[in-house]
């Protein structure tokens, strides 16, 4: 397994070079997150929940590795965070076989040979 504390702090202290370099990205994308959370419609806990289950599925190691920091210091049990691992596994796997309908499309589409 990899040093997921030393890794984090690496890309932070990277994320902090760019930051540097192009202030207004970073400061829009801050924006954005402000944008997203300010309205406080869903829980900090459920928010960390969710993007988890994006990092998985975008295979995103950063973002695997912050956001699971964040829900574990927002109090998420181990359970709670399998439990929503499990449904991005369930969600990911429709997600294939929705997917798999379009290869056949893609096949059907084909001209006669």
């Amino acid at each position: 397994m990899q040093d997921w504390n030393g890794y984090r702090d690496v890309l932070m202290s990277r994320v902090g070079e760019f930051a540097k370099l192009s202030p207004d990205s970073m400061k829009g994308l801050m924006m954005v997150e402000q944008g997203v959370t300010k309205s406080g419609l869903l829980d900090p806990k459920v928010m960390e929940l969710i993007a988890l289950a994006v990092a998985v599925t975008t295979r995103c190691d950063g973002c695997i590795s912050v956001h699971a920091q964040k829900a574990i210091s927002l109090g998420l049990t181990r359970e709670e965070i399998a439990q929503a691992m499990a449904f991005t596994i369930f969600m990911n796997s429709g997600a294939a076989l929705t997917y798999t309908a379009r290869v056949f499309d893609v096949i059907d589409a084909l001209p006669e040979n």
